[in-house]
């Protein structure tokens, strides 16, 4: 057996950065940028309001209070979208709008909440005391021109979307989605609602990694399952390499294995078959074919979806330019005991974490069976168990969310 850390730099150390493409901005959430973009102006653009009130002279208004307020002639309302007619001077103001800019002369704003009507309707009474500079957004406080806006190699969310769009940026280099080729083998699986024949048992890897790799972001072909036959599995495999970026399978991978995908993968690539110090997903493939990275995943389905979140999910990220690709580790505290056998492997346990304490919460899925979907499914969290005899509850561990 290898260290599961050889085999993930194995493999890290194979794959490469798909190449960059230029993609507009509505298409542009979950992909990471090839290149550093700069601001081409300031934001805001210009001094405007950030509430609803009237533009005035602060000095206008010292000693305002309820009590006593300051009377000022109103001389126009701006909105939003507009721009200021007359300058403001002393005694003077203007209603003002959320986002509409400041006209020349004014240095703050008071909320609409601290005015009253005055003698006439071009007329309002101050109540509030302001400072030179309340409630306005200065030009360029956010960003100058030339300023970095998003650094290459950054993962964008929504708000990098809409920060692009607030300088006119709307199509931006990044590195392309990896677009993975997925299928079943075996004369044992059956995809349906049919009856069960003796023998026959129904595909769900193909099912889970598909829904596994489009949440996190990768682009899938369905190559469905495909007959145990030489031929057709080469086919196969030859087509998707000509289409695709990585290719997974399922199963045919331990070492007692001698099934068609074995054969045809050892023959026409360059394949390298692992047993990784861990459990589940202890058997795991990987090498290329015509260049492109092919993964062969455990049959056990939780053996897949493991495998799937150790070594095949960090080479795509990888591959889309991501810089971290390792999940992101956390202390945990038990609630019931974490027990196992040595066996010198690392453990990877179904587990369901809680963050509403502090240190979080983290108990035992119920099953944890490799071939227990039920388990899986409960769990939103592998905890890691180095060998030994496990932890007791309320011990510290390390694990990981499934996201």
């Amino acid at each position: 057996m290898i260290p599961l850390e050889e085999a993930q730099n194995y493999v890290l150390e194979t794959v490469q950065r798909l190449d960059i493409e230029r993609v507009s901005l509505l298409k542009a959430r979950d992909r990471v940028t090839a290149e550093s973009i700069t601001s081409p102006e300031s934001i805001p653009p210009f001094d405007n309001t950030a509430v609803d009130g009237y533009a005035v002279i602060a000095a206008d208004m010292q000693g305002a209070t309820i009590n006593s307020p300051v009377s000022l002639t109103v001389l126009e309302s701006i909105a939003a979208g507009t721009a200021p007619e007359q300058s403001i001077k002393t005694t003077e103001c203007s209603k003002i709008m959320t986002g509409a800019p400041i006209p020349e002369g004014a240095d703050a704003v008071v909320m609409v909440e601290w005015s009253e009507l005055g003698e006439s309707e071009n007329c309002v009474n101050i109540t509030k005391t302001v400072s030179a500079g309340d409630h306005i957004r200065k030009s360029g406080e956010d960003l100058l021109p030339d300023d970095l806006v998003i650094p290459e190699q950054t993962l964008l969310n929504p708000a990098h979307l809409g920060l692009l769009a607030s300088v006119g940026i709307y199509e931006i280099e990044t590195f392309r989605k990896p677009k993975v080729a997925v299928f079943s083998t075996g004369d044992e699986l059956i995809e349906g609602s049919q009856s069960l024949e003796p023998g026959q048992i129904r595909d769900s890897n193909r099912f889970s990694l598909i829904a596994l790799l489009e949440r996190d972001g990768f682009q899938t072909v369905d190559f469905g399952l495909v007959a145990d036959d030489e031929s057709a599995i080469e086919e196969t495999i030859q087509k998707a390499t000509e289409t695709c970026d990585a290719i997974i399978t399922t199963g045919g991978v331990s070492m007692g294995d001698y099934d068609f995908v074995k054969i045809v993968l050892s023959r026409i690539g360059d394949m390298r078959w692992m047993q990784i110090a861990i459990k589940p997903a202890k058997p795991f493939a990987f090498g290329t074919v015509n260049d492109i990275p092919v993964f062969g995943l455990p049959g056990n389905p939780v053996s897949s979806m493991v495998s799937y979140e150790l070594l095949t999910k960090p080479a795509l990220k990888k591959m889309m330019g991501h810089v971290k690709v390792f999940p992101t580790f956390l202390t945990g505290e038990t609630v019931g005991d974490f027990k196992r056998r040595e066996d010198g492997k690392t453990h990877f346990v179904r587990a369901v974490a809680s963050l509403e304490e502090i240190p979080p919460k983290v108990y035992s899925a119920r099953r944890q069976g490799s071939h227990q979907l039920t388990g899986m499914a409960e769990a939103n969290a592998l905890v890691v168990l180095p060998d030994g005899e496990g932890v007791s509850e309320g011990s510290s561990l390390m694990f990981f969310f499934l996201d």
